[in-house]
This record gives structure tokens, sequence and C-alpha cells, in this order.
């Protein structure tokens, strides 16, 4: 996506996440300076409960003056784009438009509209909006309030630049022209001495697992940002590899989470430890959510009692134990299997055939070439592989993707003469690792069908399953339940998760 492709409109809001951090507030601020600058009625809002009050934060929005405002209702615009965050997502007030756009460097978390640019590869918002702004030539360092607050959501991001590895976030970083008095007054502002006191109180107050190397903290209700701020300095300690710091606050619990070991994802965690009771999400090494009372009290009664029927004591001991239990059943409920040196277990799996339906099928090096990392997004996870040329990429029925090397593909597919078509609504893409772009498959796509019969042996999952594929040691591909877990019967190694509704529609029973 372009910026100019959203001067089409002329009633525009900028809405960042709700509880916004420097990122949120800089990226915002770059949208709105683009289109205030082409004519266009554009205004800059975040919702939720909570106004900014974080000290560095105000001091960065009066500095910088910065025109974001705080909104309980909104009336609906022509367009609405949400910057450092996605429409739908739990962290963000859902506020009616007539379109919507994306702009945002968090995985992707649902379907995202026509109009987005979603690139999870960089450290911060503020990079690719950096990016997008310079596609229309315009150059941040003549607004010097732009480039500092650009430069400071990359530093807040990227905690302090430690995380910074991609390109164009070392281009932010070291090429922006900022004010350098205001960086160094918005780093010593980043704490009020109440907040201290807060986190110095939760840092001695945690719950440590020693099986599962996880720890577990309380704060008291503070801003979001305090939370992420306990949740790094938690996971300094050498014993730990993955914690939780959640604040109970007055309309629910406010989770912060952080991993440093790829056996877990933070995202994934935020989103098991809410699943049904709220939402959570991020980052593989930093994530958050949020849990709702009510929820929580209707699936886990025996945990939270009402409010108004216990003390608060007692109201904030159950949610501790929930949150302890849940991280528990997260690392007890779950299986981790690494394809290379996997001994899979046939004789207890079914067998079966693929069915004979057209597919599609890539030349990976006809895309992008030899040597190119890029990420193959699968239902189930994603996949980082380098491109050669006997690698081939699937197109499935519902348009989910997956590598394959040439020769397997020649043993097991024939290709067909007819034009490969594409009709479902979101098209396979593959993600440029090196400047993070998304690159469609279709137009390079041909169809292919199952040439004689190919068999896997499978079985319906009873439990959750993280398999490390032999394509990709780092990251692993999640199997939920009822969800199938499959092995090539030609290579034992080629061991993956097929997702519980494409399992049948590509699959039958052999005889």
């Amino acid at each position: 996506m372009r910026l100019k492709e959203l001067l089409d409109y002329d009633d525009i809001v900028i809405q960042c996440h709700d509880n916004p951090d420097a990122d949120a507030i800089a990226s915002g601020f770059g949208v709105y300076q683009y289109l205030k600058q082409q004519g266009k009625t554009v205004r800059f809002v975040y919702g939720g409960r909570f106004e900014i009050t974080k000290s560095n934060l105000v001091l960065m929005i009066t500095e910088l003056q910065i025109p974001v405002e705080h909104v309980d209702a909104l009336k609906a615009p022509k367009l609405l784009v949400t910057v450092d965050c996605q429409y739908g997502e739990g962290n963000v007030t859902r506020f009616e438009a007539e379109e919507i756009a994306v702009i945002d460097h968090h995985q992707v978390s649902g379907r995202l509209p026509a109009l987005s640019e979603v690139r999870s590869n960089l450290g911060s918002c503020s990079t690719l909006v950096k990016e997008l702004l310079e596609k229309e030539d315009i150059d941040i360092n003549e607004d010097r309030r732009l480039a500092t607050a650009l430069y400071y959501g990359l530093l807040t991001d990227t905690n302090n630049f430690t995380e910074v590895s991609h390109p164009l976030d070392k281009d932010l970083r070291d090429d922006v022209l900022y004010e350098r008095s205001l960086i160094t007054r918005f780093r010593n502002a980043n704490l009020s001495l109440e907040e201290l006191e807060i986190a110095g109180t939760a840092l001695i107050n945690y719950h440590y697992d020693e099986t599962y190397r996880y720890a577990v903290v309380v704060a008291e209700p503070c801003d979001p940002n305090i939370l992420g701020m306990i949740s790094d300095l938690v996971l300094e300690v050498d014993a730990v590899d993955t914690c939780l710091v959640y604040s109970v606050q007055a309309f629910g619990v406010k989770i912060s989470v952080r991993s440093c070991v790829k056996e877990v994802k933070a995202n994934e965690l935020a989103k098991f430890i809410t699943k049904g009771i709220g939402s959570g999400g991020g980052h593989l090494e930093k994530a958050g959510g949020f849990i709702q009372v009510e929820l929580l009290q209707s699936l886990y009664g025996s945990f939270c009692k009402k409010r108004e029927e216990v003390s608060e004591e007692e109201f904030c001991l159950g949610i501790s134990e929930f949150l302890k239990w849940r991280m528990t059943d997260y690392f007890d409920d779950i299986e981790i299997i690494h394809a290379k040196d996997y001994i899979p277990q046939v004789d207890t799996m079914e067998r079966y055939r693929k069915k004979k339906i057209a597919l599609g099928y890539v030349e990976a090096d006809k895309v992008l070439p030899a040597g190119t990392r890029i990420c193959i997004r699968t239902l189930e996870g994603d996949l980082d592989v380098e491109i050669h040329e006997n690698l081939y990429i699937m197109i499935g029925i519902q348009g989910e993707v997956y590598p394959i090397e040439k020769a397997k593909f020649q043993r097991g597919y024939q290709r067909l003469e007819e034009d490969y078509i594409f009709d479902g609504e979101y098209e396979p893409v593959i993600k440029n690792n090196v400047n993070g772009r998304n690159v469609s498959l279709v137009p390079y796509a041909r169809s292919c069908m199952v040439k004689g019969d190919t068999y896997i042996h499978a079985k319906q999952l009873d439990h959750r399953i993280k398999i490390f594929t032999a394509w990709d040691a780092e990251k692993y591909m999640l199997g939920e339940e009822e969800d199938y877990l499959a092995v090539r019967e030609d290579d034992a190694h080629d061991v993956y998760i097929i997702d519980r509704d494409i399992f049948h529609k590509t699959y039958e029973k052999a005889q």
C-alpha cells in the first residue's frame, strides 16, 4: 500500500491503539502530517478508558505538538486508518467507518483490509511510516518534530535499540536528524516516583516455577507500559525463560508477556492465556493482552468470584491462582517435536490418500532471486526459508501455502495445462525478509494435481503440539486439538500440521 492511496478520501481519522505508547503516537503523527500537508481533513485519536498520563508521553506530545485526542465516541469517517495496530484487535477500541486501512508492524492477527501495509519484521511502526513517507518523496529530516518523534518511537519499541536488526530500522536509527536534548528529556521522564515504587514492589513479590522456568508477577494498577518495563526486567533474570506480569484494574486484568526461548512465542502464549476470556497478541518475544473479568468469572468461577461477594484481597488472589494455573497448563498440555530427529509411530496413525483436486504451485526462484530469505505464512505458523533453485511453494484449496522440494513435487504431482485460478478471498503471499514486502504468488502460480497416489499417515490431535519442521528449526507450527499431525509416507522427517478445516477437503482414508 502507498500513502497516496489514502488521498482518495477526504474525511479521515487516524487511530492508534488504546493506552498508546511512543511508537503508536509517533507513527500516527507521521501519517497525520502527510495527510495534513496534502490538504486533507484529518484527526488523530485513540480510545479506551484512560487518557495518556505517562510522564514521558505527555512530555513528548507537548514538546512535539502532536495533536492526538482521546475520544469515547466517533462519528463514522469515510476512512479510518489504524496505525501500530490492526482493526478489530482487543487493544483497539472499535469505531465504525466506511472504509478501513491498516499500517502496522505486529504479527497479522486476522484478515486485513485491501488498504493495508503490515511489516512484522520491523522493530517499530515508526520505521514503516518513515519508509512510506520516503516513497512519497517526503524527507522526514525536513520536519525536526516528526524526525524526533519517529526516532523516539523506534528507540522505545526496540528496548533502546538493543533489538534492532532490520536494515530499515538501522537507517532510522542512524540517519534521522532528531532533537538530542528532547530525546534525553523523554528518556529521563520515563518513570514517576509512584511508578518506581510500583515496579519495585512488583519485583519483590513474584512467583517462580522451577520446572518450566517461568515467573508470574503482580503489579498494582498502573500504566500498561510499566507492565512491559517490569516484564523486560524479569526476563533478564538468568533462571527465567518466560514471564507474565499482570495488573488487576477496575475494568479487567491487563497482562504483559515476555519470552526469550524459541519454544515459546510470546504472542501465542498471550493468546492462550486470554482465550475465551479476552484478547492477546504482539511480537514473538513481547506481547500483551487483556482479560475481561465477567468472562473469567463465567468460565472459571472456581478461581474468580464476583467482586462484590468477596474481599478485594480474595478477589485478587483468585486471579493470581488462575494465571499461575493457566501458565502451568500451557506447558503441561503441549508436546514439542523436532522433525529432523522425530521417529513417528505410524502404527498408531491412519493412512490417508490425497484427493485428486487441482492445486497451485510456484517455482520460488521465479518470484525472488535464489538466496533471498523469505517467510512463508502458513495457517499454523510462519516458516523462514531461503529460496533456492529446487524450492517450490504449493498453494492449497483455501490459499494455504507450504514449501516442497522440486524432486518431491515431481514424484508426487503432475503439471496441468489449464491456468491456475485463485478464487479465494485473500490471495497467498510470501514475505521478503530483506525488505519486509509481501509478494503475491498468484501471478507466478501454475496448476497441478496429485500424480498417482500420494499417501500420508495422520492422526487427530487431542492435545497441543509444536513442530519445528525440517524447513525451519527456529519457528514452530502450532497444532491445536482436533487439528491433524501428518507424516509423509515417503519421508518420515516431513512432519507437519494440517488444519482441521482443510484436512478432510484434501485427504481421504486409504483402503
